[in-house]
């Protein structure tokens, strides 16, 4: 018997890349449900929905925004989704991301079809990314205030938990006590046979006139956007120390110069900019190398090249870039924050830092680029551990698809442990 799966997510394909065209190979019917910029993968019918109502947007308590938003969100998507079921869609299962409230009110239209949510990260009042930096304290109550009440749609998607999917320990930890046990947690999936170490690896850098193999001197950082949150600026703050230890290292760096969390600088502008005026004639810069967004495989060449990759973050979703350095052989220095240790243990499959200590981290760094042969070993431990626990193949998603399938024959809510691994 064909059974049919309905994904949404205002940005599709998002996390189910890799899942959604698994279920349609194995003959299940899948349809997607999606935001006006999510794109459709072949041969799965996508079904775009209009976040603004016809009368526009009504104007509400600012700090009642974000609540609007989501929930004009979840009645586009309840419009559609009625559409559907009138053209004779029956879902066994529906799978979303409740981030954007798009899942408010599905249970309304299908309240007996079970709903698999991927829980990302439940904003934290304490212990989280919110007030991790001091340097970016707040001290006025209304910014907790309005994350307080940002958690509202989170805490509700939750109350209507079916079964929750997160992609790591830690991200698992931000669901509250009481949900936890109707939570898997199995990652997207890495494709470790395509993200791996491959020769002769080589990395341009037309715009400089330079060329780097392994063995050169290359430390990477990588981040969707240059910002904080990734920590952007303790990696800038460190590089004087590291160019006075490290005369012949060079450095590149990947990243817009948006905001994706956080904020923007004061002032405006970039972080890029606001690091550049603070650091000055303290930097040279011929040896720093901006190359903004690049290609998925240019990323990839680039882990493979690099003597060392620096990966920093505040505790908050654990980056792919992470696992896909690893997976290439990377030697990766992070810091010692909550979701990067879930993944490196110091001294086994990585190096570890303070997260503010800019100073520790251009030691390390200086450290690894004089002598890798001795630090080869960690490269090696760091490709096993993504092999190990992250493979798209032969872990991530086959432990999905029985999740799935546990979820559309009823049996995942009657276990407290399907799909954990």
């Amino acid at each position: 018997m064909t059974r049919t799966v309905l994904f949404v997510h205002q940005n599709f394909p998002g996390q189910y890349r890799h899942l959604a065209p698994a279920l349609q190979a194995r003959g299940d019917r899948v349809v997607a449900i999606g935001g006006p910029s999510s794109q459709p993968l072949p041969a799965i019918p996508l079904h775009r929905y209009d976040p603004l109502p016809p009368g526009g947007v009504p104007p509400c308590h600012p700090w009642a925004a974000d609540f609007q938003t989501k929930i004009l969100r979840a009645e586009a998507v309840a419009r559609c989704l009625e559409a559907l079921l009138k053209e004779g869609l029956r879902p066994d299962l529906v799978v979303g991301h409740p981030g954007w409230g798009e899942l408010l009110v599905v249970k309304d239209l299908l309240p007996a079809v079970p709903v698999l949510h991927q829980v990302e990260f439940i904003y934290q009042l304490v212990g989280g990314d919110v007030g991790f930096d001091p340097e970016f304290a707040d001290a006025d109550w209304r910014p907790l205030a309005r994350l307080r009440l940002r958690r509202a749609t989170q805490l509700l998607a939750l109350q209507d938990l079916d079964w929750g999917l997160a992609p790591t320990p830690w991200q698992a930890s931000t669901v509250p006590a009481p949900y936890r046990q109707r939570l898997s947690v199995i990652h997207e999936g890495i494709d470790t046979a395509a993200i791996a170490p491959q020769g002769p690896a080589r990395l341009q850098l037309q715009r400089a006139g330079l060329s780097f193999g392994p063995g050169d001197e290359v430390v990477s950082f990588v981040a969707r956007n240059l910002e904080p949150y990734r920590g952007f600026h303790t990696f800038m703050r460190m590089l004087p120390r590291l160019q006075q230890l490290r005369p012949g290292a060079h450095v590149v760096i990947v990243g817009g110069d948006g905001v994706s969390y956080g904020a923007a600088p004061p002032g405006g502008g970039s972080w890029k900019e606001a690091m550049l005026r603070e650091l000055g004639d303290a930097l040279d810069r011929r040896r720093v190398h901006f190359v903004g967004r690049v290609p998925h495989p240019v990323l990839h060449e680039l882990f493979r090249v690099t003597a060392c990759h620096v990966y920093l973050t505040v505790p908050f979703v654990l980056s792919w870039s992470l696992l896909e350095a690893m997976s290439c052989g990377a030697l990766v220095v992070g810091s010692a924050t909550a979701p990067v240790q879930d993944v490196i243990e110091d001294g086994r499959n990585g190096l570890l830092v303070d997260f503010f200590d800019h100073r520790a981290l251009a030691e390390r760094l200086a450290a690894v680029l004089a002598d890798p042969a001795g630090h080869a070993g960690l490269r090696r431990e760091a490709r096993r551990t993504v092999v190990d626990g992250f493979d798209l193949r032969r872990v991530c998603l086959p432990r999905q698809l029985e999740l799935v399938d546990r979820l559309m024959a009823g049996s995942a809510t009657q276990d407290g442990t399907a799909g954990e691994r």
